[in-house]
């Protein structure tokens, strides 16, 4: 038996499947205490189900996606080396950025030494903003830490309670600016994501659980639990990932959707295109900027059904915060899961106080609670569907968008909006109906993203750096450095980075899922001395398939 459990920001769900057939579902509030959301859930799909009958748990979670759309992390320093080269004007006009001479070249060796008196001087910076977190990074780090350790002990050996992270820890490609923003959000959100990492172990010892456990990454992969502690990052798009998994296990294979899940915190959008999931081809966007997760192009809007709703005037304002349940659900404040109560598109809460939300919200001016109701519906199909045109217009930059269209023959959007998450019911026709499209609103519904983590397929990952000049080869994941042997060209390294994700595989127990083996990055690099090339830089990483182990209701065992 598998579990899924998809931790988002409102509600745990949670899904126990006995080979495709879903045996037992669940939706519990989720806690400030996780441990308590986490357990309730479980408890709820295991009634009379010994814990070490599961095989396997995938969790998926919107914590780390929650807390960058809605901001609530704390500031973090950023101390940068970015050598010789580009002046990275635009990253020089954020005040939290301070810039330190040292520097490594492409091939990792020292050209510019460190300055102590600058390194004491970032210090006093860092002191006199009163920041607690900070992101050292280095442009050529991936080739060689040094310089971003020593300024790391630096800072540590003055304040060891300072969290601290490094560049070449939080990304592994050589784009500068992406692994700043890959350091700066894990810096921003390892804490919390421990938090909640710990909160799994102990859920799953409590219930003698002793199956694997994973956790979905924004590409729709997975991570070993542990593993993911390392990288929180990793888990930004995890939320979006599993709904779009979920879709994709719930509708009919080859189906051409879009995905429109609309949460208590946020909406998030996906495509599926015949049957496969959009993926980013820049990697993951936060705000305006590319960083260096590789993820499903999906995107979360900072609306869902818990969005606190305020009257300005006669005009409705739906902020992108949560400030706790609806208030038909016994919260404070009114939001539109109270409008969707109120006009009977929901059976969530208490419709006598939905009613009562309305006419806080519309008598001071005289609004009826049902012109109140409408309004507030409409305000919010028009910000969902203002993102979806938006999208669309990244998603059709998208290489595979447009071989998709090529192999269509014409110019074509998605004419399924498939609706998932707790407020989709309610949404979701009308959102279809604005767009021109046909709704579709799957079994499972609500526990789409749940159903999405547990029907994932368990992914490894394996990233070789190699240097034929030097002769030797780094596997970054299992921190091992060793000899080539006689020469190494690309074929040669991608085929090497390949046997060892077979060996980590079998090391694991996942060796039934390592085929049709994907390459998620190749960078090929001339070393030139001389104006004669002297060797080349390998940078692969490999990666098992992504993908859904089958689909529900298909009958007989989920396939590896």
């Amino acid at each position: 038996m598998f579990i899924g459990i998809d931790v988002g920001g409102t509600c745990t769900d949670a899904v126990l499947l006995d080979g495709s057939a879903v045996r037992a579902t669940a939706k519990v509030e989720t806690q400030d205490d996780l441990m308590l959301s986490l357990g309730d859930a479980l408890d709820n799909i295991l009634k009379g189900i010994p814990g070490e009958s599961v095989e396997r748990v995938v969790f998926s979670t919107t914590i780390v996606t929650n807390l960058i759309a809605e901001k609530k992390y704390d500031p973090v320093g950023v101390l940068l080396l970015p050598g010789p080269g580009r002046a990275f004007n635009d990253i020089r006009e954020q005040d939290e950025v301070f810039f330190l001479n040292g520097a490594i070249d492409y091939r990792g060796r020292e050209i510019i030494p460190l300055n102590d008196n600058e390194i004491e001087n970032a210090l006093s910076w860092l002191e006199s903003r009163g920041y607690t977190k900070v992101a050292v990074v280095g442009k050529f780090s991936t080739r060689n830490n040094s310089h971003e350790l020593r300024v790391k002990n630096y800072l540590q050996l003055r304040h060891p309670d300072w969290h601290i992270e490094v560049g070449y820890m939080a990304g592994g490609k050589l784009n500068f600016p992406r692994r700043i923003a890959n350091t700066v959000l894990t810096c921003a959100t390892r804490e919390k994501y421990h938090y909640f990492a710990n909160a799994v172990r102990d859920s799953m010892l409590r219930r003698n659980i002793t199956g694997s456990v994973f956790i979905l990454k924004a590409d729709g992969g997975t991570l070993p639990l542990t593993a993911s502690e390392q990288v929180p990052v990793e888990t930004i798009f995890s939320g979006p990932a599993a709904s779009t998994l979920g879709v994709q296990a719930l509708t009919p294979p080859g189906e051409t959707s879009l995905v429109v899940d609309i949460g208590g915190t946020t909406t998030d959008l996906a495509l599926i295109l015949s049957g496969q999931p959009l993926l980013a081809s820049q990697g993951a966007k936060i705000g305006d900027r590319f960083t260096q997760v590789r993820a499903l192009s999906v995107k979360s809007v900072p609306v869902g059904g818990d969005s606190v709703v305020e009257r300005v005037g006669r005009e409705f304002i739906v902020y992108s915060e949560r400030m706790g349940p609806a208030y038909c659900l016994g919260g404070s404040l009114p939001t539109p899961t109270d409008a969707l109560r109120f006009m009977g598109m929901t059976q969530l809460g208490d419709v006598d106080r939905a009613l009562e939300a309305m006419i806080n919200l519309g008598a001071p001016v005289g609004m009826k609670p049902m012109e109140v109701a409408h309004t507030i519906i409409e305000l919010v199909i028009s910000t969902i569907t203002a993102e979806i045109e938006q999208m669309f217009m990244e998603w059709e930059q998208e290489p595979s968008y447009r071989v998709w269209e090529v192999l269509q023959k014409r110019k074509l959007r998605p004419q399924n909006v498939v609706g998932v998450g707790g407020g989709a019911a309610g949404l979701v026709p009308q959102i279809a109906a604005r767009m021109g499209c046909y709704p579709i609103l799957p079994p499972y519904a609500p526990v789409a993203n749940a159903i999405g983590a547990a029907v994932a397929r368990p992914t490894l990952q394996v990233s070789l750096r190699a240097d034929t000049q030097r002769q030797t080869y780094v596997i970054e994941e299992e921190g091992y450095q060793g000899k080539i042997s006689g020469s190494l060209d690309e074929i040669g390294a991608v085929e090497l980075a390949k046997s060892w994700l077979v060996k980590r595989a079998e090391k694991m127990n996942l060796q039934d899922y390592v085929r049709d083996i994907e390459i998620t990055n190749k960078d090929v690099f001339n070393i030139v001395r001389e104006w004669q090339t002297t060797g080349k830089l390998y940078d692969i990483s490999v990666q098992t398939p992504r993908g859904i182990l089958g689909h529900i209701g298909s009958g007989g065992r989920l396939l590896k």
